[in-house]
């Protein structure tokens, strides 16, 4: 696998930007990655060199993983590969990476019925090395390893149901929101010691485009309903499925009132302090869809916080949302603020302007024709 090092690092960062805005993993535009664009239904063998323990899954799965190692092992692509040339096996941490996969999926393979319970970051928690002797100290131990979403419900909390009618009720109610057709929104991203603009196009009930300006160039995220995009100074490229499944809950106008139809399955949990504010959770599953998380505060029923998981063959990337500065506009409660955090970094993005019902040009939600870039 050929790839300008430093070149991934800087398409990551500029994707963290772009996965709130609609964009959930890219995985084929990470530079010279992908030489080869014949078709999402290639394995990672085929359209990657020296492809050895993740054969069979996706190409578009490959990037993603290597991300859930660096995020699980606190460190860079260089720690495991050659920098301009990833194929190579001179390193001695990438065939040790070898053997602890291999070492995973055995374990999951013999003790969890083959589903993923023990992934890089069971042991690693963040750090190259895992730590084999217990720490001496007075901080708590971490907690145990398990799925979120997965823990007991609890009796005592609201039913589902509840939590998400005083969701709807808090933003304005169904026949409020639905009122409305477009949203411009207008304001900053706070991103890496950046400060650059940002403007974001909705139309009802699932388009949206948004267009931020950092100092490299306009960059463009974009989901007409069907199929999203995203472009740079350098070219552009498709969405893949799983980046889809992002876009349609961001670009979603009518979120409060569509989220009983896009999953199926709601567990309550007790949620942790947001700002000071107390939260009853709800983990969401449904067809097609990221598994998310969602923080509603116990007393305003807002949403407060959201977590998504995209699925990779190792594990589960994080990205968590954060929102704040709600604002009534034509009757309906937004937030303003949105603080997006993942493994690799946070940014913020700040709306001072929100016009409703405004004329939004058709032109924003075609796909650019022509080759996509790489």
């Amino acid at each position: 696998m050929k790839v300008n090092a430093r070149l991934v690092l800087l398409l990551v960062t500029v994707s963290a930007v772009m996965l709130f805005l609609g964009v959930a993993q890219r995985l084929d535009a990470q530079g010279e990655a992908a030489k080869n664009n014949s078709g999402a239904s290639q394995s990672a063998e085929q359209k990657f060199k020296n492809i050895q323990m993740l054969k069979g899954i996706p190409a578009e799965q490959l990037v993603p993983s290597m991300q859930f190692i660096a995020a699980s092992l606190g460190v860079e692509c260089e720690f495991c590969h050659v920098e301009h040339a990833m194929d190579k096996d001179d390193k001695k941490e990438k065939v040790a990476a070898r053997k602890m996969i291999a070492m995973m999926m055995a374990i999951n393979k013999a003790h969890f019925d083959g589903e993923r319970e023990v992934t890089c970051y069971t042991c690693h928690r963040g750090a190259a090395h895992p730590v084999g002797t217990p720490i001496l100290s007075g901080e708590p131990a971490g907690a145990m390893h398990r799925h979120d979403e997965e823990g007991e419900e609890h009796s005592a909390l609201p039913p589902a149901q509840k939590t998400l009618e005083k969701y709807l009720a808090a933003v304005g109610g169904a026949d409020t929101l639905l009122k409305i057709k477009t949203r411009v929104q207008k304001g900053n991203i706070d991103s890496f010691g950046e400060k650059y603009p940002i403007e974001i196009f909705s139309e009802a009930p699932d388009k949206r485009i948004s267009i931020s300006h950092p100092s490299s160039g306009a960059s463009i995220t974009a989901y007409n309903g069907q199929t999203g995009w995203l472009a740079m100074p350098r070219g552009f490229h498709q969405m893949t499925a799983a980046e889809q499944q992002a876009a349609s809950i961001d670009a979603q106008l009518y979120f409060p009132a569509r989220l009983p139809e896009f999953y199926q399955e709601f567990r309550a949990q007790p949620g942790e302090a947001i700002d000071g504010k107390s939260t009853f959770v709800l983990s969401a599953k449904g067809t097609d869809k990221p598994t998310l998380r969602l923080y509603f505060d116990q007393e305003s029923g807002l949403l407060l916080r959201m977590i998504r998981y995209a699925e990779t063959p190792l594990g589960r990337n994080p990205t968590q949302i954060d929102y704040a500065d709600f604002r009534v506009v034509d009757g309906v409660r937004i937030p303003c603020r949105w603080t997006l955090t993942r493994p690799n970094g946070r940014f913020t993005i700040q709306v001072d302007d929100v016009k409703q019902n405004v004329p939004v040009d058709e032109k924003f939600f075609v796909m650019p024709s022509g080759q996509e870039s790489h």
